[in-house]
């Protein structure tokens, strides 16, 4: 595929995406926590990108290897998009003082497997950024000779940054057991930050073809 494949992956995974992941690594059973939220989150991002191929398909789209496509309705897409993103990252600033992670990060520190599974299987698709980052992908993928299959290197790209947290614990353990819930503290107050360049990351790739 011809989009930049760890741009896209890092969107993907920024944002409460990779705290929950961080969160799940200082629970009692990190291990199975973990791998049931890499499970459902993967889920998503595998479905939701089928579904945006086979809409190009159904549609036949012209994937060009970018958002953009080279029609004026794709260029005035892309502007909005780009537009909606600034105002998005203007927001977080301006709220940063008073911004509070959601209720749900913390409930993860007692989450079942069930419960981890369900939200990765969600932040997926409820996450403005993922859905753009699926449809992307999906729509490239139309012109890939290896249609839905030439994803391949996106979604490992997406499994390898949504599982570092757990490879670094892993590797760590020791450091990590103490050095995590630091990690977990800072991002969860600094939230605003992480969406932000979440928005920034996004608004470079819509217009790396311009």
């Amino acid at each position: 595929m011809t989009l930049e494949v760890l741009p896209l992956a890092i969107t993907t995974i920024a944002g409460p995406q990779i705290i929950s992941a961080v969160i799940l690594t200082t629970t009692r059973a990190p291990y199975r926590l973990s791998g049931m939220f890499l499970a459902g989150f993967m889920v998503s991002v595998l479905a939701g990108t089928a579904a945006a191929y086979g809409l190009a398909q159904l549609l036949d789209f012209g994937g060009t290897g970018h958002l953009q496509s080279r029609g004026s309705t794709g260029r005035i897409i892309q502007y909005v998009l780009v537009g909606l993103l600034v105002v998005l990252a203007v927001k977080n600033y301006l709220g940063r003082r008073t911004a509070e992670p959601p209720k749900w990060l913390g409930a993860l520190l007692t989450a079942s497997p069930a419960k981890a599974f369900r939200v990765g299987l969600l932040l997926a698709l409820l996450m403005p950024s993922d859905l753009l980052v699926m449809l992307t992908v999906g729509i490239s993928l139309r012109s890939d000779p290896d249609g839905y299959w030439g994803g391949l290197p996106f979604f490992g790209a997406v499994l390898l940054l949504i599982a570092l947290p757990l490879i670094t614990f892993t590797v760590f353990r020791r450091r990590m057991a103490t050095a995590m819930p630091r990690v977990r503290d800072w991002l969860n107050s600094h939230s605003w930050l992480v969406n932000i360049f979440c928005c920034v990351i996004f608004i470079l790739i819509i217009l790396g073809g311009t």
